[in-house]
Parts: C-alpha cells; sequence; structure tokens
C-alpha cells in the first residue's frame, strides 16, 4: 500500500463535469491520470476509428479479460510512474467498485469526488459537446451499460465528496475552487 501520495478521483455519469473538473484542478497544477485513456490506447493499437460504438467494445474487452478492475490496474502503473515528483494525483473517471476496491487497497489517501447532474440535463450537454456527441438514446444506452455492467454505482455511493453540477458553469467552477482550497489545507 502507498501511504504518501493522494489521489483525487472523480466519478460520476457521463456528461455530469468529471473531466471539467479534472482541467480545474489541472490547471491549478495537478496532474491527471484519465482512465479513459486506456481504451483510447487500445484502439490506436487495434488501429480502430475511435466512436461510441468501437469504445464500448474495447472497454468490455479489456475488463472480460482483466477483470473488473483491469482499467485501475492499468492507471497504476501511470499513478507509480508519478508518484515520485508529485504529492497528489486527479483520476479523471474512476468507473467500477472494482476498481474502487483495488485503489483503496493499494493507495491510502484515495479520495472520492462524485460530480452529479440530472439525466437530461447530462444528456443535453453529451448531444452538444464537440468530441463523440451523443443523442439522447445513445446516452441513456451508455448510461445503462455503465450500471449494469460497470458496477458504476457503487464508487459514486462511497464518495467523499458531492459536487452538484447542474447550473451555469460558473457556479461550478466556484464549487471546484472551494473544493481545491479545502484538499489543499487537509493536512494543515
Amino acid at each position: 500500500m502507498n501511504n504518501t501520495i493522494k489521489l483525487y478521483a472523480f466519478v460520476g455519469m457521463p456528461g455530469a463535469g468529471k473531466s471539467e473538473a479534472a482541467a480545474y484542478l489541472n490547471s491549478k497544477g495537478l496532474p491527471i491520470i484519465r482512465f479513459g485513456d486506456e481504451t483510447d490506447i487500445e484502439l490506436k493499437n487495434r488501429g480502430w476509428e475511435r466512436n461510441p460504438k468501437n469504445e464500448k467494445i474495447v472497454r468490455e474487452e479489456i475488463r472480460a479479460q482483466e477483470g473488473m478492475a483491469a482499467y485501475a490496474m492499468r492507471v497504476t502503473r501511470r499513478i507509480q510512474k508519478l508518484e515520485s515528483t508529485v504529492s497528489a494525483i486527479i483520476l479523471d473517471g474512476l468507473y467500477s467498485w472494482s476498481e474502487y476496491k483495488y485503489l483503496k487497497h493499494e493507495f491510502q489517501h484515495l479520495f472520492i469526488i462524485a460530480i452529479f447532474a440530472s439525466p437530461q440535463i447530462r444528456y443535453t450537454r453529451l448531444a452538444n459537446r464537440a468530441v463523440r456527441p451523443l443523442t439522447q438514446e445513445e446516452a441513456q444506452q451508455r448510461d445503462y451499460a455503465e450500471i449494469e455492467n460497470i458496477e458504476k454505482g457503487g464508487p459514486i455511493a462511497m464518495a467523499d465528496y458531492l459536487l452538484i453540477n447542474e447550473s451555469a458553469r460558473e457556479a461550478f467552477l466556484d464549487e471546484l475552487e472551494q473544493l481545491y482550497q479545502k484538499l489543499s489545507h487537509q493536512d494543515e
């Protein structure tokens, strides 16, 4: 078990604002490790186009072959490469209960930050995003798959912090700043 590095893992359903929150804390100097990069790396290795259908196939195959904690095990190698140079790392996109348990076992200072937004707000965001937009039906199917097949509810339920992201972007950034200040002063 690693007893020094702090990991701040963002959890939430697609479109809740995990990546925006991670980017905000990154702007404060905290490095990000994105779980989804593992899918992107595998797509590139296979020479496949990056789209929702191929991403789903790869995610499911990785977990089928390596277990439900596969992404946590893969990102742990990336964490270990950084841990001697930083005191904290942002994890963008922790998904499964098995990933949560794996990281909780491996790292003493794992803090889960859940970001909530209602399905309708998330689906609108997902439809309007520049990269990989989703229709409402695709977004809902992804929600169901993540809840039913990836054990996503567990890490959300075990969150140490909860941020609501349903109003103006500025309000969310204000909440993130307050959280950043709280995290920065944890050991004082």
